[in-house]
C-alpha cells in the first residue's frame, strides 16, 4: 500500500498550512497554464530519507456550513479507508468543539496510526490550554504552530517512524502497471479489454490488507501485474465526494505502481486534476504512458492527432518525453500497443548505463557546451555516475555544484534523453563536490 498520509478536521484550523509545511514551500500553482490556479492539494514530503505523499483533505471542500460538516464527515470515512496514516487537525484557540468530538468518535474506532496534531499552540498560556485535547483520547498528540513551524519536526519524525515498506508477496521481477484518471474515463473498460475474461487475480495474500486488485497478465510473452483500484468497493456515500474519493484511489494506485497509464478524455483533454496526477507521478519517478481515450469520438481532420499531440507536450512540458497514444478502449483500438509502451518504459526505467559509455558521451556533450561562469567562476564537470536506485538518478561530480543553472540542468537532461533510451521515464539529476 502506497504510504499516504491525509490531513482531516474541520476548516480554518490551519491543515493547508500544515501541509504546505510538510510539502516545504508554499506551492498554491499547480501549473502556470492559463486558469490553473487552483491550489494544489496532494504533493510528497520527504524526511529522514522517507517519501510519502500528503493529501490536504481542505482543498476538497466547497459550500456552506451544514454542507462542510456532511462533507467532512464523510472525508474522514474515505481518509479512513484509504490512507495508510491519519493526521487529525484541531485548534487550540477555539477548543473542542462539536464537529471535533464527532471526527475524534470515528478516528477511535479505526486501527489505522492517527495522530492528534493541536494547531496554534503560539505561547505558554495557549500550552496550558492545548492540554484539554488529551480528552480526545488520542495517545499521539502533538502540539505545534503551523505558522511558525514549532513542533513540526517531532510530529514529522513520529510520522516516518510509522511508515514502513510493505511486503505485498508479489514477484518483485513482475511489472506493476496502474491505470489511472478522472471519473469515467474509461479506465475498467480498459482494463477489462486488456484482461479479456481470464482474470487471473490476485488478491487476499496473506498478511495483506489488500483494497486494489493485482490482476496478473500472462499471455503472448508478456508479463504484468495490472493494479485495480477502480471497482473494489462500490462504497455508498461516496457520491458526494466523488473528487475527494477518486483522487485517493488514483494516488493509491500510483504509489504501487512501477508504470503509469494516465488515461484523459480526447473530448475535454488535460484538466487540471489530470495534470496534478500527471505530475506526483513524476515527482514519485513512476514511469509515464498518456493515453488519450474516446478517439473514435473525435471528429478529425489529416493532421488532427498530431497537433492535439504537440498541444499536450507543450502542456506537460518540461517533461514531455513520453509516449502519447491515442486509443478507443470501445472499439478496441491500439490497446495492445499500449500494453507494449508500458513495458518499453518499464524497461527504460530499469535501464542501467555503462558508466564509461555514459562519461564519453555526456562530457562530450558538456564541453560542446559548458555550463555558463558563475560571477567569472568556472563550473567544470569532472565525472558522471548513474546512482543505484530504481529509476534513472545521475550524479555530476563538480567544482561548484551551486553555481549550476536550472536550465543547465534541463540542457543535460535533454542530452542524456537523446542518447540514451528513457523515454516515458523522469529522471533526477544531482550535483555533487568532486
Amino acid at each position: 500500500m502506497g504510504n499516504i498520509v491525509a490531513i482531516v478536521g474541520r476548516p480554518n484550523v490551519g491543515k493547508s498550512t500544515l501541509y504546505n509545511r510538510l510539502i516545504g514551500g508554499r506551492p498554491a500553482i499547480i501549473d502556470d497554464t492559463s486558469g490553473v490556479t487552483r491550489d494544489r492539494k496532494y504533493g510528497v514530503s520527504e524526511w529522514n530519507g522517507k517519501n510519502f505523499t500528503v493529501i490536504d483533505t481542505g482543498g476538497f471542500v466547497e459550500g456552506s456550513d451544514d454542507v462542510f460538516e456532511a462533507a467532512i464527515r464523510s472525508q474522514v470515512r474515505i481518509a479512513i479507508d484509504e490512507a495508510s496514516i491519519i493526521i487529525f487537525m484541531v485548534d487550540c484557540a477555539t477548543g473542542i468543539t462539536d464537529l471535533d468530538d464527532e471526527v475524534a468518535s470515528l478516528l477511535r474506532r479505526t486501527d489505522k496510526e492517527v495522530f492528534l496534531v493541536v494547531n496554534k499552540v503560539d505561547n505558554h498560556s495557549r500550552l496550558l490550554e492545548a492540554n484539554e485535547f488529551w480528552a480526545l483520547g488520542f495517545e499521539q498528540t502533538y502540539f505545534l504552530s503551523s505558522l511558525t513551524g514549532s513542533g513540526t519536526g517531532d510530529l514529522l519524525d513520529a510520522v516516518t517512524e510509522r511508515i514502513v515498506e510493505e511486503d505485498t508477496g508479489l514477484n518483485k521481477d513482475i511489472p506493476k502497471f496502474a491505470i489511472i484518471g478522472q471519473p469515467n474515463v474509461g479506465k475498467s473498460s480498459l482494463l477489462n479489454a486488456m484482461l479479456g475474461t481470464d482474470r487471473n487475480i490476485v488478491t487476499d495474500i496473506a498478511g495483506t490488507t489488500r483494497d486494489s486488485i493485482h490482476s496478473h497478465y500472462k499471455k503472448f510473452d508478456k508479463e504484468f501485474y495490472l493494479i485495480d483500484t477502480a471497482g473494489i468497493r462500490k462504497k455508498a456515500k461516496v457520491h458526494e465526494n466523488l473528487e475527494f474519493y477518486s483522487v485517493m484511489r488514483a494516488i493509491k494506485a500510483l504509489e504501487e505502481a512501477d508504470v503509469c497509464l494516465l488515461m484523459i478524455d480526447a473530448q475535454t483533454g488535460m484538466e487540471a486534476q489530470d495534470m496534478s496526477i500527471f505530475r506526483l507521478a513524476q515527482k514519485r519517478n513512476k514511469g509515464l504512458v498518456l493515453l488519450v481515450n474516446k478517439w473514435d469520438l473525435v471528429e478529425k481532420e489529416t493532421n488532427t492527432a498530431r497537433d492535439v499531440e504537440a498541444e499536450l507536450r507543450k502542456r506537460i512540458a518540461p517533461f514531455n518525453d513520453i509516449p502519447i497514444l491515442f486509443v478507443s478502449v470501445l472499439e478496441k483500438q491500439r490497446i495492445f500497443k499500449a500494453i507494449e509502451l508500458a513495458l518499453e518504459v518499464n524497461e527504460n526505467r530499469n535501464r542501467r548505463i555503462r558508466t564509461s559509455e555514459l562519461n564519453e558521451i555526456m562530457l562530450d556533450a558538456i564541453e560542446k557546451y559548458p555550463p555558463p561562469a558563475h560571477r567569472g567562476r568556472f563550473v567544470k564537470i569532472k565525472y558522471i555516475t548513474q546512482l543505484p536506485v530504481y529509476y534513472p538518478a545521475f550524479a555530476f561530480f563538480c567544482n561548484n555544484p551551486k553555481y549550476i543553472k536550472d536550465s543547465y540542468k534541463q540542457y543535460l537532461e535533454n542530452q542524456l534523453r537523446k542518447n540514451f533510451e528513457l523515454t516515458g521515464v523522469p529522471i533526477s539529476i544531482f550535483f555533487r563536490q568532486k
